[in-house]
């Protein structure tokens, strides 16, 4: 049994992971011999996916699926950081699935998959899958929320808020302090999304969260709390318009009541001037 256990870890763990030996090597080896790396096109890796999610929370079965691109008969799961393989599944088909039952923390990580053809040569296996991160937890990491081009914008200028997480395919939530609903909804292929706001309504506190975007449905923490100040310029450049404003129409008023008082003057010169008797008065009036 040790030594069926030896042979399956010299002809399988060098091919399965990333120090694979090089092409020199295998044009030095005889046709018959066992092949430990081999060409891409010729054997080609298969695709590693996970049913219902690859991030879920503790207890839920998930399910592992192994592609390949051609018909195989044995598939091997493994877990990087563990030398032997995980799981075996002999199908006479493209697809192997593994079972994972109520999984735990502890069984998450990241694994990737090789296949079998019954043509090929004994000890022959493919090259591994991508890696798949299982991630077992009940709350993802808080995403950073930035402002971009920075947290203080002018009433006409527009920012864009931009909530990150460590995690790719996932649904962003934006919130505004006081406001309960989100105010928007983004779908990312990116570990981040973009949330454009209008500048004259954009003051205010933000926050952002992000979860995975089907069921079972695993959540992130809030991020911290962002400020959007307005720009001061604009509001000095108001002030200023307003200031000038009031000294035109300061002006007008000067204007209207020197205007009032010449025309008084005038008038009592007038008087003055044809009644039967002049009286003295603090006012010169020209000759007529």
């Amino acid at each position: 049994m040790a030594l069926v256990l030896i042979l399956q870890l010299l002809t399988l763990w060098p091919l399965c992971h990333a120090d694979l030996t090089s092409t020199g090597s295998q044009e030095s080896q005889g046709p018959s011999s066992p092949v430990f790396s081999v060409p891409p096109a010729l054997y080609p890796k298969p695709w590693l996916g996970a049913q219902p999610a690859a991030i879920v929370t503790p207890g839920v079965n998930v399910t592992l699926r192994c592609q390949a691109p051609q018909p195989a008969w044995r598939f091997a799961l493994f877990k990087s950081g563990e030398i032997t393989p995980v799981l075996y599944r002999d199908v006479s088909m493209e697809l192997a699935e593994f079972f994972l039952e109520e999984v735990t923390p502890a069984q998450g990580g990241c694994y990737h998959c090789c296949y079998r053809n019954p043509g090929w040569n004994l000890g022959v296996w493919s090259h591994p899958s991508d890696t798949l991160e299982l991630l077992v937890t009940d709350q993802l990491p808080p995403p950073s929320l930035v402002a971009l081009p920075g947290p203080v914008v002018a009433p006409d200028a527009n920012v864009s808020l931009r909530c990150a997480g460590r995690l790719r395919g996932m649904s962003f939530a934006l919130y505004r302090v006081g406001v309960a609903a989100p105010l928007q909804y983004r779908d990312s292929a990116e570990p981040w999304a973009d949330f454009p706001l209008r500048g004259a309504s954009a003051p205010g506190t933000y926050s952002c969260y992000y979860h995975t975007p089907s069921s079972p449905y695993v959540l992130s923490l809030r991020s911290e709390p962002l400020l959007i100040s307005a720009d001061g310029s604009g509001s000095l450049d108001y002030m200023q318009g307003n200031l000038v404003r009031l000294g035109l129409a300061g002006l007008v008023l000067i204007s209207l009541g020197t205007l009032v008082v010449f025309d008084w003057r005038s008038q009592s010169c007038a008087q003055a001037v044809s009644g039967p008797e002049p009286q003295r008065t603090g006012h010169r009036c020209l000759a007529v």
